[in-house]
Formats: C-alpha cells, sequence, structure tokens
C-alpha cells in the first residue's frame, strides 16, 4: 500500500511539473520581443472617475487590464461602469479596491487633498502608484509620502511628463535642447527662468473660489463626507466640490496648484535641480481669504546658487526671455542671441537617458523618471508658493531640513492637521 502511495505521490509531483513547463512559456517563444501575454497584463485601478479620471481609464490601452473603479459620486461611478461595458467593478471606498490582492498598481485621480493619504495607503498595501499632480497638497505629506513609498519599495510615477516628452507650453521645442544648452554652460551662471502668460502659464491662471457660499442640500448620489476626508468639515456647497474644489485651500492651490508642477517640474530638471530646492520665495498678491483662494501677480524664487525663478502671472513683461544668463537669452521658438544655437546643438551630448516606461519599471523594478523624489522636490517649489500666497508675506525656506525659517505660521502650513484617523 505504501509503494502505491509513493508511486502516485511521484506521478501527482512529475504531472504539476509538467504543467508547469507547458504553460510558463518565454514571450519571445510565442510571439515575438513585444508580444504580451494575458497572464502578463498588470491589473490596475482608477480612483476618481471625474474629468480628468475619464482621461486615465484608456490610459495604457490593452497592456493593462482596468479591474476596478472608484468615486464617492455614485453617479459619475455607474455611468463610468455603463461606459466601459461594464466589465469592471465598482467601488465607494477607495480601501475597498486596496484590499483586492489581483491589482498591481493604482492610479489616483482625485483632488490633491486626497493624494499624500491616498498614495501612502497605496504602498502600504503593496501597490504601485500613478499619481496626478499636485503630488500633495502640503510639503509635509510629500516628506512622509517618499518615506512610506520608499520603505515598502514600491514604483511611484507623478502624471506630468514635459521633463522628458512633448513640446513644452509655448516653447515651441521639448526640453531636451534646452537641457543641453545649460548643461553646457554657454548661456553662463547663475541662470533666470522667467514662465508667464506668453508660455500659456494664465490658461488655468485664475482659479478662484467664492466666498460666503449659502449651505446646499448634499445630493444623494454624493458621499460628502467621504469627499471630504483628511480635510476640515465645512457645509456643502456645490462649488466647494468636483471640477471647481481648486478654488480653496483646503483642496488645492489655485491656479499655482493646478498647473505650477507642469510648468515647474521642466525647470528644476533644467536647472538640475532634483535634489535641491529655493532658499526663498517672494510674492506679490492682493491680501487672501481664509477659505477662498483669489489670485496672484508674480512669485519669484531664489536658489542658494542665485538662480531664479519667476512666475509673471499678469504677464507684465511681455519682452523676457524664457531662460537668461550673464552670456545668452533663449526666447519662445528656441530663438537666442547665442550665435548659431542650432550647430551648437549639434555638439552638444544628449542628457542621461531617462526611464519612461511606466509599466516597464513596474516589472523590472526601476524608477520612473519622475518619481517620490524629484517629484516631490517640484511640488515643494508649488507648496512654497502657495503658503506664501496665502499667508501674502516673502518666507525664507531650508532646503535640507525643508521647512520654513524663523516662521511659526508658514510652517505649521507644512503639516495641517487631518480630520478624524485620516494619516499620511
Amino acid at each position: 500500500m505504501a509503494d502505491n502511495k509513493n508511486n502516485r505521490r511521484d506521478f501527482l509531483k512529475k504531472a504539476a511539473l509538467s504543467a508547469a513547463a507547458f504553460y510558463v512559456v518565454p514571450r519571445h517563444v510565442i510571439g515575438g520581443a513585444n508580444y504580451t501575454a494575458p497572464s502578463d497584463k498588470l491589473v490596475r485601478a482608477v480612483i476618481g472617475v471625474g474629468g480628468m479620471g475619464q482621461g486615465h481609464l484608456g490610459y495604457f490601452g490593452d497592456k493593462t487590464k482596468l479591474a476596478a473603479i472608484c468615486d464617492v459620486d455614485r453617479n459619475r461611478l455607474m455611468a463610468t461602469k455603463k461606459k466601459l461595458g461594464g466589465n469592471v467593478d465598482t467601488y465607494a471606498d477607495f480601501r475597498q479596491v486596496l484590499e483586492r490582492k489581483d491589482i498591481d498598481f493604482v492610479q489616483i485621480v482625485t483632488p490633491p487633498h486626497w493624494h499624500g493619504v491616498m498614495a501612502s495607503a497605496a504602498a502600504k498595501a503593496g501597490k504601485d502608484v500613478f499619481c496626478e499632480k499636485p503630488m500633495t497638497r502640503t510639503i509635509g505629506e510629500g516628506k512622509q509620502l517618499v518615506e512610506t513609498v520608499q520603505k515598502h519599495g514600491r514604483i511611484f510615477r507623478l502624471n506630468t511628463w514635459f521633463r522628458f516628452r512633448d513640446t513644452f507650453y509655448g516653447l515651441g521645442t521639448d526640453v531636451k535642447p534646452l537641457k543641453k544648452v545649460i548643461d553646457s554652460g554657454v548661456l553662463g551662471w547663475p541662470l533666470k527662468v522667467t514662465v508667464s502668460g506668453v508660455t500659456g502659464y494664465n490658461w488655468k491662471f485664475f482659479w478662484s473660489g467664492k466666498t460666503n457660499l449659502p449651505q446646499q442640500q448634499v445630493p444623494e448620489e454624493l458621499d460628502y463626507d467621504m469627499w471630504l476626508g483628511p480635510a476640515p468639515y465645512k457645509p456643502y456647497h456645490r462649488h466647494r466640490t468636483h471640477s471647481t474644489f481648486r478654488g480653496y485651500w483646503d483642496y488645492d492651490g489655485g491656479g499655482l496648484g493646478d498647473m505650477g508642477q507642469h510648468y515647474l517640474d521642466p525647470v528644476q530638471y533644467m536647472l538640475g535641480k532634483d535634489n535641491d530646492s529655493p532658499i526663498s520665495v517672494e510674492i506679490d498678491a492682493p491680501q487672501q481669504h481664509h477659505d477662498a483662494i483669489g489670485s496672484w501677480r508674480r512669485i519669484e524664487y531664489t536658489y542658494a546658487d542665485g538662480c531664479k525663478v519667476i512666475l509673471d502671472g499678469e504677464n507684465r513683461d511681455k519682452e523676457a526671455s524664457y531662460i537668461e544668463g550673464p552670456n545668452g537669452r533663449i526666447y519662445l521658438g528656441f530663438k537666442s542671441d547665442i550665435p548659431n544655437i542650432d550647430k551648437l546643438l549639434e555638439t552638444l551630448p544628449d542628457p542621461e537617458p531617462q526611464e519612461t516606461d511606466f509599466l516597464k519599471c513596474i516589472k523590472e523594478r526601476k524608477k520612473f523618471a519622475l518619481n517620490e523624489e524629484n517629484g516631490h522636490r517640484s511640488c515643494t517649489i508649488v507648496n512654497m508658493g502657495v503658503v506664501a500666497h496665502r499667508l501674502g508675506r516673502n518666507l525664507k525656506f531650508d532646503p535640507v531640513k525643508q521647512e520654513f525659517i524663523d516662521d511659526e505660521g508658514a510652517n505649521r502650513l507644512l503639516y495641517e492637521p487631518m480630520r478624524g484617523s485620516w494619516r499620511v
């Protein structure tokens, strides 16, 4: 009897090994180097299916499997499921999405007051993260998120891409030739970069909130308490939610929060400041309301080496160059007062290559080009400006400690209290 059991056990082991050998076939054998077997597809979820979220649904085409969508607005959630043909699971609470073992990564497409909390929770749950900009609503949340992502060994991507692809706003060129010229030293040092209405920055510049909003009835389809999440409780009004939330300090930073990282991250990369922050920020703006965000006129950042970045919100200096150094300037359309700049470019080495395939980064566990570290630094530039704007005063900053110098009020805005048990 014992011999029969041993024979049966040996047979089952051999059968299992044979089955494994049959199913685990290298993709290049059955379909070429670019073949992706169904079993190789990464599984993802989209959290937040509003305006931006709709664009994320088909972001990866057929290279991944979209298994779940999540939103606190039931009508929006169900309409999106119908749009997808019903072949997706729906959730109102993102924590249920993170409990699923089959999901490899999440796309966080919510208002910014949720970014740090959700991305941190996803990392702790073993998920990789594709997060919308701005990376976090405060500098402190960014520091905490960097630590969490790295502690749990996750791959993080921030969704702004101009440092590595596409024509940069209004410049008529991508960032690569600008980076080459700056790295060559031909412009001299320090440099001044001016981002103005001429480069397109003012197209979302006037994101403003409304004051004295009357309380409205919360729509039946909206879980307003969950929409607020870590943000302070404020009586519901439609203008505080959905597409107009950017005009309130509790959720975003106005036009600067909305678009700032698109413009400032490439500047940070070009100047070689991926591991640095400005030491000061100067603001020219009207006095701000305690709840609703208003506009600003000019923000100027200065680094320890003298480099400056100017956000010319009112487009005052229409003749300003985009990049200016002691030895030359570059204007829109990659025009320059440097003789034969096109020929010069041909002689200059390309910047170091960047890994820009997020799915490859997940599979090979490599850092994405715009990750938690450099993304946090460019988001810090944004949030320095937001704090100066909110307080209406110039600020000094310590790039190493990542805190404001001799300003208790500004430092209180580094880590704003979160409602209930929500934490990064």
